[in-house]
Formats: C-alpha cells, sequence, structure tokens
C-alpha cells in the first residue's frame, strides 16, 4: 500500500525535476550559449544573484564593510525585548537556516567537480551577497507588522507591500515559501535520524539496520521533539536555537581548527590549492574555469540564501531600533555561514588530499558525506583519534540538520500570517509541517524514495530567487533611503515619510507611542 502511494506521488510530480533542472541552468542548457567561454558555464539564475549584489553593494558604499563592526555590536549589545525576539536571537534564527548539511555536503561536492579554486568563487560571491542579504533584510524590517507580542514579516510581506499591496501577491509568495519548506523537511528529518544513528554506531562499535526498532525510536523521538518545539511558536524555537546554534557553530569550528593544527605542514597546500584553482585553471577558456567559478559560486549562494528571500523571515522577527540594524545583522549571517563555516570544511577536504593521487577515483564515487568523512579520517590515519573527530563532525552534521528544520517549520508559520492570521490556520500549518517530515522519514527508513516530490524543493528555489531578486530592485529606494537616514543618525525616528511611503505602520505607530512618552 505505502509503495503504491509513493509512486503516484512520484508520479504526479515527475515533471518538477526536469523543469526544476531547466530554469537553474538556463541558458546553459542551449548548445549556443555553452560555448561561451567561461559565460556559458554560469546560468542566468547565478549571473542575476551575483550582479544583483555587486550592484547593491555599491550604490550602499559597500556597507558589508564599512559597517561591520557596527553590526557586531548590534549583535553584542544586551537588550531587554518585550515584543518580538532579539537582533541576537534572529541572528541565530536565521543561521539555523543557513548553516545547514550543505555546508558539509554542498561544499565537498563543489570540490569534487570543481576542485579547491571553487573555494575562492564561493567567498566572492558570499562577500557581494552580504550587500544583498542586507537588501532583503531592511525591506523586511521596513513592511513588518506586529501580531500580539510577535512581528511577522518577510519576502510575502514586503512583496504584496512593494506590488501594489495586492492580497494575492502576498498570498502566492507565502504558499511558494510553504510548499518549498515542505518539501525539504523529509529530507532534512531523515538527516537528523541518520547522523543520530550513526553517532550511535560510532559509539557502540556497531552496525543498525535502517528499518531497526533502534530506527524507528529515535524517528519517534524526533517527531515528537519537533512537534513541541514548533507548537511553542516562533518564541519557543528562537530559544532551542539561541542555545543550537551556538554550540554546533564552536563544535565544528573547534573540531576543524584541531584538524588543522594536527597537519599544520598542509596549510600552505590548502592556499596553494586555492587561489591556484581559482586564477590559474588548465585551459582558461576550454571550460575548466568556468566550471570552477559556477561551482563556487552557486555553492556559496546556496549555502548562504543571499537574494532567495528565504531567510528574511527571521530579520522581520526582531524588535530592531531601526530597519537597517537588521540588515547589518543579516550581512553578518552570510559571512558566519560561507566565509566561515564553508571554508572549515574546504580546509578538511583541501588539506585530505583525498580528491587527488591513486585514491581519487574512488573517492569520486563516493556519496557527499562520505567523501567528508573520508578526508577527516585522511587527516588522522589509524588513530583512535580519528572516531572522535568522525563523532565530532557528524554530531555537527545532526545540529545542522536539525536546526535547518526548525527553522523552515518556524518560517512557514511565519509566511502563513500574511494568508491568515488565524490561531486555527497556523497550527494546521504547524501540523502539515511535522506530518510531512514524519512521512518523509518513514519513507526513508522503509526505503522508498520521493525524489521527484522532493524536486519541487530545487523547483521552488529558483522559482523564490526569479521573484524575490526583481522585488529587492523595486524596494531598493526605499533602502537607500532608509540607510542614508540611518548613517545621518540625526536623532529622527525612522517612519514611512523617511523612504517616501505611508504604509510602513510598525515604525509609524512605534514614532507615535515615542513621542507621547517623551
Amino acid at each position: 500500500m505505502m509503495k503504491t502511494i509513493i509512486e503516484f506521488i512520484n508520479n504526479c510530480f515527475a515533471f518538477f525535476g526536469p523543469l526544476s533542472d531547466f530554469l537553474w541552468e538556463f541558458p546553459t542548457n542551449f548548445e549556443w550559449y555553452a560555448k561561451i567561454p567561461v559565460l556559458g558555464s554560469l546560468p542566468f539564475s547565478i549571473i542575476l544573484l551575483v550582479g544583483s549584489g555587486v550592484y547593491f553593494s555599491f550604490k550602499l558604499g559597500f556597507i558589508q564593510v564599512t559597517h561591520f563592526k557596527k553590526g557586531i555590536n548590534v549583535l553584542t549589545e544586551k537588550r531587554n525585548v518585550k515584543t518580538g525576539i532579539s537582533p541576537l536571537a534572529a541572528f541565530f534564527l536565521s543561521t539555523a537556516m543557513r548553516v545547514g548539511p550543505g555546508n558539509i555536503l554542498g561544499v565537498t561536492g563543489a570540490i569534487a567537480v570543481g576542485g579547491p579554486g571553487a573555494l575562492f568563487w564561493m567567498w566572492v560571491s558570499a562577500f557581494f551577497g552580504m550587500a544583498t542579504a542586507y537588501m532583503e533584510a531592511v525591506l523586511a524590517q521596513i513592511f513588518k507588522e506586529k501580531k500580539d507580542d510577535e512581528y511577522v514579516g518577510g519576502l510575502p510581506f514586503y512583496g504584496r507591500r512593494l506590488l501594489g499591496n495586492k492580497t494575492w501577491i502576498g498570498i502566492a509568495l507565502s504558499v511558494l515559501y510553504i510548499l518549498y519548506a515542505f518539501c525539504c523537511l523529509p529530507a532534512q528529518g531523515f538527516n537528523v535520524v541518520s547522523s543520530i544513528g550513526r553517532l550511535g554506531e560510532i559509539a557502540t562499535g556497531k552496525g543498525f539496520v535502517s528499518q531497526s526498532s533502534f530506527y524507528y525510536i529515535i524517528s519517534i523521538i524526533v517527531v515528537i521533539g519537533t512537534a513541541v518545539i514548533a507548537f511553542g511558536g516562533i518564541k519557543k524555537v528562537s530559544k532551542i536555537t539561541d542555545k543550537m546554534v551556538p554550540v554546533m557553530a564552536v563544535v565544528y569550528i573547534i573540531t576543524v581548527l584541531v584538524l588543522i593544527f594536527v597537519n599544520f605542514d598542509r596549510i600552505p597546500f590548502f592556499f596553494t590549492s586555492v587561489f591556484g584553482g581559482a586564477f590559474k585553471p588548465k585551459a582558461v577558456f576550454g571550460g575548466v574555469f568556468g566550471i570552477v567559478l559556477a561551482q563556487g559560486v552557486k555553492r556559496g549562494l546556496m549555502s548562504n540564501e543571499a537574494g532567495q528571500g528565504t531567510i528574511s523571515m527571521s530579520a522581520a522577527a526582531a524588535d530592531a531600533r531601526h530597519p537597517c540594524e537588521q540588515g547589518m545583522v543579516a550581512s553578518l549571517g552570510v559571512f558566519l555561514d560561507t566565509i566561515v563555516i564553508c571554508t572549515m570544511t574546504g580546509f578538511v577536504v583541501v588539506m585530505a588530499h583525498s580528491w587527488l593521487g591513486p585514491n581519487a577515483a574512488a573517492w569520486a564515487e563516493m556519496d557527499k558525506l562520505p567523501k567528508f568523512t573520508a578526508s577527516v579520517a585522511e587527516l588522522t590515519p589509524g588513530t583512535a583519534f580519528n572516531s572522535i573527530m568522525a563523532f565530532l563532525v557528524t554530531l555537527c552534521f545532526c545540529l545542522f540538520a536539525y536546526t535547518t528544520l526548525l527553522g523552515m517549520v518556524s518560517f512557514s508559520e511565519i509566511v502563513a500570517n500574511r494568508i491568515s492570521k488565524s490561531r486555527k490556520f497556523i497550527n494546521v500549518i504547524r501540523f502539515l509541517a511535522i506530518f510531512t517530515m514524519a512521512f518523509g522519514i518513514l519513507c526513508n527508513i522503509a526505503g522508498l524514495e520521493l525524489g521527484n516530490l522532493w524536486a519541487f524543493s530545487d523547483l521552488g528555489n529558483i522559482l523564490i530567487v526569479l521573484a524575490n531578486i526583481p522585488i529587492l530592485y523595486v524596494g531598493s529606494k526605499c533602502v537607500f533611503k532608509a540607510t542614508s537616514h540611518y548613517k545621518k543618525n540625526d536623532g529622527t525616528p525612522f517612519t514611512s515619510s523617511i523612504v517616501g511611503r505611508n504604509d510602513c505602520s510598525y515604525w509609524d505607530e512605534k514614532a507615535r507611542e515615542n513621542r507621547q512618552e517623551n
């Protein structure tokens, strides 16, 4: 019965995979374009994302550099929050989504395909992506709305306001994100369960069959735990991510730093490989350079999600004093995700040399996570130290997957408020998210694949990109004016009039309340 249901679902969504691939790769899937040196390896979506980042960086006066320290000050400032969550909590919530399994799987895959030089272009895309993240976070703050003791906002909210305040636009963007998130939840849920199983295997030295009672018990615990957190609302999710994100980031960074320290002599090889692969590829105009560039840019943008609008909901949830404050915080999120976490993964893979030498062919055939763990083993060969490192890396992978899962559930709830703020409706969204995750985990344990359904997550991603970037341009004047007001720092409150509008209701109300108090 279950197998019949899975086959039916896959058949219904069979067209998603090819359509997603076509849109993500357009126009590289046309021979005339693919023959263009370098450019022929870069799809329009990547050019759009990077080009927008470059444009916004110049228009904002490279705010990701000039206000980097200010962003850190905002994060470290102690603040009592009555409504919404603190800027730091919003940072952790967004990081929960950004820092996911892709920080290990995606980077390893990018190096496997494009070589170490892909890391350099990942850094470049992240640098400009910081400006794009700033843009969408500021818009999320400008047009956020208050709901009880929380703030809701993000792409569906600023998209509606900027495109003529049409109700259907907000609903369409909300539905698109919810469907995208729901299609990602099964895979993330199974990543959590499988990594917990792997932790058990490392700790006990025993193997566990996927359909064993061990995996079913883990699955039940994960589903129930997630449901308890999800039904607690955005604030409860943020309390959990406040604790988990710093732990997983610190554990991962320390683990990799230890690996770097015990392989200190390989550091020069890392930098030589990265910069040599980025600037001195074999046959620059023979396609290799384009592959290196494309892999680095794709992985950087798919990891930090700058420009996709999928992180903007966390920015809106923060109780910021000025919209631009949270823009700088969002910019720092991209820095942490790509420049720090992804680079840590790059160090392990490149220094291990596994992608070179006699074992390169066997390494290339592995799945992405085994590729990474094989690289860890190469850096700690034949020692008990290897088991400890493998355990810590797997633990981080588990936490990466779980915080991403929580983020998707929480963000789905936030955007659902654009459709209806009814408690019953929000509870339905929470239930559907948990059910989808549980169904996906069960299918994976049973050895059944929902590949065509999950392909919708890729399709949803590119559709969100193609929707969000044009909206950022429509709202760019608002962000530029808000930024000028923030930089001026003349003591005047931020209101609708600052950006030449009359619909920034939250900020107008806040300014009235401050005047009455004074």
